[in-house]
């Protein structure tokens, strides 16, 4: 059930967050690349983290979970905190115990929040009596202004629905080993770009088993220098895939690639290409001579 939830922010993060506001200024503050007091960057990525664009949402939470530790903490202790800002910190930096240590002696954090790092994170997490959890519970639609400087500033209001509230990015925190394989093998496009990167080989390579996995994103993994010899292995043999001249020149170039297929897609280049693999540093050593192979006997 969704429920309305009204937050008092500086004229400051408004500016990124109002309605009209372009994607391009979206993006430069959910980057954190914005001249901003600690306090009021924390509000800018809570928000940018609700945006409607995918693009933004993710930055938003790889900026949160790279904020400095010394930095949240401090944050913290000046209290006056939205449960709902303090919820979405605990996704993303609860596993950090300090963060942790901070959220848990806030006065404003709500019991599903302190449930929640209790649950994941038992050694590092603190007891309440049931009293203080009572005094913490999400309670009301709206919350009092951040502190009184912030009083004339204008209001973000945003919808918090269970689902819609947390980012993929941060559900994906909280999934286990078994979740994140089903939803690689099922998931869109944003869960393809999660999951990608994960460390768990079962998982990465998942993805390339997506039936919905398209050409430009293999040609995209491709150039970011994938190290994951079982992915390299899916794309080499998805005949539909290699089709593609730009899959297979990218696949040349990639030192994963299993040296017989980059041998077999080089034979496949045009002569502008080969010429260019017969003077390359960038590329297997054997490749390139095999270049020049090419170049000689077509030069018979």
């Amino acid at each position: 059930m969704s429920e309305s939830v009204k937050i008092s922010i500086p004229a400051s993060v408004a500016a990124f967050v109002r309605p009209g506001t372009p994607l391009e200024e979206r993006l430069r503050g959910a980057r954190g690349a914005v001249d901003l007091p600690p306090r009021e960057l924390l509000l800018l990525l809570f928000c940018l983290g609700k945006d409607s664009d995918t693009e933004v949402r993710r930055l938003a939470a790889d900026s949160m979970a790279l904020l400095d530790q010394q930095l949240v903490v401090s944050v913290l202790a000046e209290g006056g905190f939205h449960p709902a800002v303090l919820h979405a910190l605990a996704l993303i930096c609860g596993r950090n115990p300090a963060i942790m240590s901070a959220l848990l002696a806030s006065p404003e954090l709500a019991v599903p929040t302190r449930d929640l790092l209790q649950t994941h994170f038992p050694d590092v997490a603190e007891t309440t009596t049931d009293g203080e959890q009572e005094d913490q519970a999400l309670a009301s639609d709206t919350v009092d202004d951040l502190d009184d400087k912030e009083a004339d500033d204008p209001e973000a209001e945003t919808t918090e629905d269970d689902d819609e509230y947390l980012s993929k990015y941060q559900l994906a925190m909280e999934m286990g080993i078994s979740e994140k394989i089903k939803m690689a093998l099922s998931g869109d496009k944003e869960w393809r770009k999660i999951l990608i990167k994960d460390a768990n080989k079962l998982v990465s390579s998942g993805v390339v088993k997506n039936p919905r996995m398209s050409e430009p994103e293999v040609l995209t993994l491709l150039k970011s220098g994938v190290q994951n010899d079982e992915i390299m292995r899916l794309i080499c043999a998805n005949k539909e895939w290699v089709k593609n001249y730009q899959i297979r020149k990218a696949l040349i170039e990639n030192p994963k690639t299993p040296l017989a297929n980059a041998l077999r897609y080089l034979g496949t280049m045009n002569d502008k290409d080969v010429a260019n693999y017969a003077k390359s540093r960038n590329i297997s050593s054997v490749v390139a001579t095999q270049a020049k192979r090419l170049l000689m006997n077509k030069k018979r």
